[in-house]
């Protein structure tokens, strides 16, 4: 008996050892599932009943490096770390809305940023659906050329070496289409240049562009920094409006007339004179998957941090309440739609 005892320690020992590395591997394949199941832009546990709301990690995708899309998201950031502080948020850099989009119905992104146009335009058969949070503020149209340049339409750019927007960008989506509006091929008439804003605006004071087109909130970082350094002009596109409701395409009613204030950019030439363009709206966008106490949380802080982000991207100052929930071609998210209703009068 006693021997027998001695052979079965030795016995019981491996079959303990065994179920512990069973568990392990158990507890790892749960968390890859976990990983998994919660997209590859990050995860997220909501936490309704918890006073500081959502924990976890979400991921954001914003745009080019100088644009109005990145310094917001870089604020909002902050404001969340203030405000959600069990949400790590994730910045992802992008080409622009397009790029944007493609990184959500991926996965690898949780919310983003993207024109109205583009969210018109992105085709989107068996993947995830798309759902809204809020319309944020508009793009401006904006073609920037050298004060001494000949350049004083969109027509006059035949020929040109033109800063277009980067393939997967929302600028270049507009900017093919108000070529198009002007009557020129956007690929025989003028010589794109695929770069982003930063890029164009190095591309300009090195001559080695003749013009660039820009879509973004007011002022545009990266413009406001090339005035500073070398005369520039912003062309006049407002006769576009109607040409470009006329072209055949998904999202041509997104456009509108617009007008670039006087005090957008007070070294642009000639200084302190209203420009009339295009613009677009932007909307914050995320997947219909997304949980609705987490995107509900998100839509109150984007609207609660307006005035403080509104401090430094003057674009911000336009998201409001009363206009935030006109996300068309887009409906709400059920999260959002669960904010508005909290705060309707």
């Amino acid at each position: 008996m006693a021997a027998a005892n001695l052979l079965s320690r030795p016995a019981a020992g491996l079959r303990s050892a065994a179920r512990s590395v069973l568990r392990g591997r158990l507890l790892r394949i749960v968390v890859v599932l976990l990983l998994v199941a919660g997209g590859v832009g990050g995860w997220w546990v909501s936490s309704a009943r918890s006073s500081s709301g959502p924990h976890g990690r979400v991921a954001f995708a914003t745009g080019v490096d100088g644009g109005v899309y990145d310094r917001y998201g870089v604020l909002l950031q902050q404001y969340l770390g203030d405000h959600m502080p069990g949400l790590k948020v994730q910045l992802d850099s992008s080409e622009g809305s397009l790029d944007n989009l493609e990184r959500l119905v991926s996965g690898r992104d949780d919310f983003a940023v993207a024109t109205a146009d583009a969210v018109a335009t992105f085709d989107n058969p068996g993947k995830p659906k798309l759902r809204a949070i809020a319309r944020l503020y508009d793009d401006y149209m904006q073609l920037v050329v050298p004060a001494g340049s000949p350049v004083h339409s969109v027509a006059d750019l035949r020929g040109l070496r033109v800063g277009v927007g980067q393939a997967k960008s929302g600028v270049n989506l507009v900017t093919r289409r108000l070529l198009e509006a002007a009557g020129l091929d956007p690929d025989k008439d003028v010589r794109p240049a695929p770069v982003s804003v930063v890029q164009a605006a190095d591309g300009l004071q090195r001559k080695e562009l003749d013009a660039f087109f820009w879509s973004g909130g007011l002022p545009t970082t990266a413009l406001s920094n090339l005035s500073e350094h070398v005369p520039i002009r912003i062309v006049p596109m407002g006769d576009l409006s109607d040409p470009l409701h006329r072209l055949a395409g998904p999202g041509m009613d997104a456009y509108r007339a617009a007008t670039i204030p006087a005090d957008a950019y007070p070294n642009v030439e000639p200084e302190r004179t209203p420009v009339p363009t295009v613009a677009v709206p932007n909307l914050l966008v995320t997947r219909a998957d997304v949980d609705p106490a987490l995107v509900e949380a998100l839509t109150r802080a984007v609207i609660d941090s307006r005035d403080d982000i509104g401090r430094q991207v003057h674009a911000a100052q336009l998201v409001d309440l009363r206009t935030a929930v006109y996300t068309d071609p887009l409906p709400l998210h059920d999260g959002a739609k669960r904010y508005y209703l909290s705060v309707k009068p």
